[in-house]
């Protein structure tokens, strides 16, 4: 991928783009070292979680990363284990594997009345294309289909699914209690913006006791309605990051507009291994 510049963190990524237009026209391609998705302006005045904020996250310069992992017994166990019934994880299988950081995409279509005007070029990148492409990481890291793209926590195997309880609140209490039986910490919740509103907001201390035990609630709706994720994003989960992305004109594949028009992608560079899907549980709400 050639670029026709570079850019740090003294500048926002839409105002780095827009000065690379000013020279190089609908050729700018702007490589920034640091991931993007960070800097969009809204995260600094409203207290809303993106997906990525609710796991840990390791900076790499690798394309390829060497990670490990736990599974449920694959195979019959040949030994006894003591208190396997009081810990779960005492029977688990140690493994390791690899994966490749892989690209995550979005696009917007700049009216080409907009290149003449710097400060209206850059505050369109910086509060469109940026949410834009936080919206395909929330979607990456929750169902990504993995390949050549991002796997996702709904896609990732050995995540336990769980019928519904009497309530929602129970359903999503029930996740967390079995998230520390198998000797974890619920400290992640990532839900529908439909089913917080509707069954969490003004229930109570609910949403006040969890965060002060320290579980943060990322809403997206990359989560089907009616369900939620609950886990131990902490310990459970990373986030390979490069620390590099893009932003440059391209010509978008087929499928991404519903008309012609000129067009700007912007571009992170990521991993996300699960270590322990055993202390990740996808829990029908009702």
């Amino acid at each position: 991928m050639s670029t026709n510049g570079t850019a740090g963190t003294e500048l926002s990524p839409g105002r780095a783009f827009a000065a690379a237009v000013v020279s190089q026209g609908t050729k700018a391609s702007v490589e920034f070292s640091t991931t993007i998705t960070d800097s969009f302006p809204g995260f600094k005045r409203r207290p809303r979680i993106a997906v990525r904020g609710l796991f840990k996250v390791v900076k790499t310069e690798q394309q390829q990363v060497k990670y490990w992992y736990e599974t449920r017994p694959q195979s019959e166990l040949t030994e006894h284990v003591i208190d396997a019934q009081l810990r779960q994880e005492a029977t688990f299988e140690f493994h390791s594997d690899k994966t490749q950081l892989k690209p995550t995409t979005a696009w917007v279509q700049v009216n080409p009345a907009l290149l003449d005007d710097p400060e209206a070029l850059a505050t369109f990148i910086d509060y469109r294309l940026l949410v834009r492409l936080c919206t395909a990481e929330n979607q990456a890291l929750a169902r990504g289909p993995g390949g050549e793209r991002v796997r996702g926590l709904l896609e990732t195997p050995g995540v336990t699914r769980l019928a519904a309880r009497e309530t929602p609140i129970a359903s999503l209490l029930a996740a967390c209690d079995r998230v520390e039986q198998v000797g974890g910490s619920a400290d992640g919740i990532l839900m529908n913006p439909a089913d917080y509103y509707r069954y969490f907001v003004g229930q109570g201390s609910l949403l006040k006791d969890l965060a002060d035990m320290g579980v943060r609630i990322a809403r997206a709706r990359m989560v089907n309605p009616g369900t939620v994720i609950v886990g131990d994003y902490t310990a459970a989960a990373t986030i390979f990051d490069s620390g590099r992305s893009i932003i440059r004109f391209a010509e978008p594949p087929k499928g991404i507009f519903p008309r012609e028009g000129l067009a700007v992608c912007g571009e992170i560079y990521e991993a996300l291994v699960v270590h322990l899907p055993t202390h990740f549980y996808v829990a029908a709400l009702v």
